[in-house]
């Protein structure tokens, strides 16, 4: 097992990119190996990458996921990969005042990767906006616990 991590980043105003960043060097400095992904140019065999992912994502529109993460979406949808191997988490941006949508981008990646098998790791972690807390702050601290958790008996046998 491996303690590598791949953070998966769908964004539109560059929020999701910050807090990946500071998901990787909160990892990192507990000594995960860590890669942040742009989903921009992204394709369904990213998934036959070792560890676990994460993805980062904001919510856009009518509850859809970020521009830059259309294409792969679609792509996985597509391809239908069998992703029994997969083990990953939810990091979703959102903003309450938007009801029904909330969070909508994240929870869509959630129902998608678990519908072709891919095992969630933990709860996701689901942020908002209009909190007064600042994503990067909780999500670095969440992600922490989350790897604590969730892959440390993987960290001890790298």
């Amino acid at each position: 097992m491996s303690a590598k991590v791949t953070i998966l980043v769908g964004t539109m105003t560059g929020t999701a990119e910050m807090v990946a960043q500071e998901v990787e060097t909160s990892l990192g400095n507990e000594g995960y190996s860590v890669a942040i992904e742009p989903m921009d140019n992204l394709v369904p065999d990213i998934f036959e990458r070792e560890g676990a992912f994460l993805i980062c994502t904001s919510t856009y529109g009518n509850g859809d996921v970020p521009d830059n993460a259309r294409a792969f979406f679609e792509a996985i949808e597509a391809a239908r990969p069998d992703l029994a191997a997969v083990a990953y988490g939810i990091i979703a941006l959102g903003d309450r005042t938007y009801g029904a949508t909330y969070c909508e981008g994240g929870k869509r990646f959630d129902a998608l990767l678990s519908g072709l098998g891919a095992r969630r790791l933990g709860e996701p972690m689901l942020h908002d906006a209009g909190s007064g807390t600042l994503p990067e702050e909780v999500a670095a601290d969440w992600a922490l616990a989350w790897a604590g958790e969730h892959l440390a008996e993987r960290r001890a046998a790298a």
